[in-house]
C-alpha cells in the first residue's frame, strides 16, 4: 500500500528483507567452509554461525559438558594418535537452550546438565556390552532426546583398546570421540523425514561420517582448526569407502537461507 507521500510499505519491507539476507550470506561466507559431497563444514563458533544457517531437520551432537574434562594419563595403549588437550568450552556450564527449539534433538552427556533440560527420553550407550568391569572409567554414557517416548540402550564395546568396531584404526582423534556405529544408531532413531542433520560441536566429524554412511545431508561446525581439518579428512575418506548396503545420496541441493 502506497501512502500520500509515495511510501510503499510492502516494497520497503521486501527491500529490508533482501538486505538482511544479503548481509547474512556475506557474514556466513566470512567463515571457512568446506563442501564435501552432501556435507557442509564450517570452522567457527556455532553461536555465531547458527543464526545464519538454513533450516535443518535434527540436531545430533556431543557438546562440551562443562566438566573441565581431563584425559587420564595412565596406559599408553596402541593408539598412534592420541589427544589429551582441553576441550574448547568445557570450563563453563553447558547451556542447552539454543538447541531445544529444533524439532528433533539428541544431546550426549546430558546427565551432566540434566537440570537444565525439559522432560524427554534417554538414550544409553553400554560401553562394556556384557564384559565385566575392568577399569575406573564410566561404563555407560547418556544422551537426552527431545520428546516423549521409549528410553533406549545401545550395547557396543568401546573401552580403551577393546573395540567392537573400527578395530583396525590406531588413531584416537578426539578426547571424547564416539564410535561411528553409535552415531549411526542415533540417527536411525530419528524419523525417516530427517534428511539434514546438524552437529554444532562436530569435533573430529564422527556424526558426519555416520551421515555419509546413511546417505543423509550433514552440516557440521567446529571451533578448533585442528579438529576441523581432521573432520574434513575423515569425511572425505568415508566418501571414498562408501557402504555398499546404503543407497547413494541424491544429487546435492543448494541449501536456501531461510529467515523466520
Amino acid at each position: 500500500m502506497i501512502d500520500d507521500d509515495g511510501y510503499d510499505a510492502a516494497d520497503n519491507s521486501l527491500k529490508c528483507w533482501e538486505l538482511a539476507i544479503k548481509c547474512m550470506r556475506e557474514k556466513l561466507r566470512s567463515f571457512r567452509r568446506e563442501q564435501i559431497g552432501d556435507c557442509t563444514l564450517y570452522l567457527g563458533d556455532c553461536r555465531e554461525i547458527l543464526p545464519l544457517l538454513p533450516k535443518v531437520d535434527a540436531v545430533v551432537t556431543d557438546p562440551p559438558y562443562g566438566i573441565s574434562y581431563q584425559k587420564g594419563t595412565g596406559g599408553k595403549g596402541k593408539h598412534t594418535v592420541r589427544n589429551i588437550e582441553a576441550i574448547a568450552g568445557d570450563t563453563e556450564p553447558f547451556d542447552p537452550t539454543p538447541w531445544l527449539g529444533f524439532d528433533e534433538v539428541i544431546l550426549w552427556g546430558a546427565n551432566h546438565y540434566a537440570s537444565r533440560l525439559p522432560h524427554g527420553r534417554w538414550l544409553a550407550w553400554d560401553k562394556l556390552a556384557g564384559m565385566p568391569e575392568f577399569d575406573s572409567f564410566s561404563d555407560v554414557e547418556f544422551a537426552w532426546r527431545k520428546g516423549r517416548g521409549k528410553d533406549r540402550i545401545f550395547n557396543h564395546l568401546w573401552k580403551g583398546i577393546c573395540k567392537e568396531s573400527e578395530k583396525g584404526g590406531k588413531e584416537r582423534w578426539h578426547p571424547t570421540q564416539k564410535p561411528v556405529a553409535l552415531m549411526i544408531w542415533c540417527i536411525e532413531q530419528l524419523p525417516a523425514t530427517c534428511r539434514t542433520i546438524l552437529d554444532p560441536f562436530m569435533g573430529s566429524g564422527t556424526t558426519g561420517v555416520a551421515c555419509v554412511k546413511l546417505g543423509r545431508r550433514f552440516i557440521g561446525i567446529e571451533i578448533e582448526p585442528k579438529y576441523f581439518d581432521i573432520a574434513c579428512k575423515r569425511i572425505e575418506e568415508a566418501y571414498r569407502q562408501p557402504d555398499m548396503f546404503v543407497a547413494p545420496p541424491p544429487n546435492p541441493e543448494q541449501l536456501a537461507l531461510q529467515v523466520a
